[in-house]
C-alpha cells in the first residue's frame, strides 16, 4: 500500500467502518450527559489495522461530524472532534501493521481512557457547560476506566487475534500496485 494513499477499495472499507462506528456511536451506547459507554473502539481498531493513525484519525472526526449531523444528541463542540481524530490516531499508532498483543491492547485502551475519558473530555465539559471542574466529572469516569479498561483490552485482543488483518492488508497491497 502507497503510503497516504487511498484507492476506491480502501474507500469503501473505510466508509463502512465510518458507518458502522456512528451507528454504534449513536444508536447502540449507554450515555449521559457526562458519560458515555460504547464498543465504537472496535471498528476503530480494525481502521488503526488496517490504514494507521492519520487515515484513521481522519476516518474517526468523519464519523463523529457524520453523527453529530444524523443523530445530534447535544450541540457540536470542536474538542470532541479533536478527541474524535486523537483517540483514531492512537489505535492507529499501537495497531498498524503491527502483532496484536496484550501489552498493546492495554496500552492503546489506557492511553484512550486517559487522555481523552479522563482529561480532556472532563476539560471539555467544563468549557461547554461553564461549570468548576470538581470530582462530578471524574468520579464516574474512574469508576468506569476501573471496570471498562480490562473489558475493553480483552475486546481489542481477542477481535484484533480473530480477525484475518494480515489477509486483509496483503489483499489491499495487490490492488494498489
Amino acid at each position: 500500500m502507497k503510503k497516504n494513499r487511498l484507492d476506491a477499495r480502501m474507500i469503501t472499507i473505510m466508509g463502512l467502518l465510518i458507518a458502522l462506528m456512528v451507528t454504534l456511536s449513536r444508536l447502540v451506547s449507554f450515555e449521559t450527559p457526562l458519560l458515555k459507554i460504547s464498543v465504537t473502539f472496535i471498528p476503530q481498531v480494525v481502521m488503526g489495522i488496517l490504514f494507521g493513525p492519520f487515515w484513521t484519525g481522519i476516518g474517526s472526526v468523519l464519523a463523529d461530524v457524520v453523527g453529530m449531523a444524523l443523530f445530534p444528541k447535544s450541540v457540536f463542540f470542536i474538542g470532541f472532534t479533536l478527541n474524535a481524530f486523537i483517540e483514531g490516531a492512537i489505535y492507529g499508532f499501537f495497531f498498524y501493521r503491527k502483532e496484536i498483543t496484550w501489552k498493546n491492547a492495554i496500552l492503546a485502551t489506557l492511553s484512550v481512557t486517559v487522555l481523552i475519558s479522563l482529561i480532556l473530555t472532563p476539560l471539555w465539559l467544563v468549557i461547554m457547560y461553564q461549570v468548576p471542574m470538581n470530582w462530578v466529572f471524574w468520579g464516574p469516569r474512574l469508576l468506569r476506566a476501573i471496570i471498562w479498561v480490562p473489558i475493553q483490552s480483552i475486546m481489542i485482543y481477542v477481535i484484533g487475534r480473530a480477525m484475518p488483518y494480515k489477509r486483509i492488508l496483503r489483499s489491499l497491497t495487490t490492488h494498489t500496485k
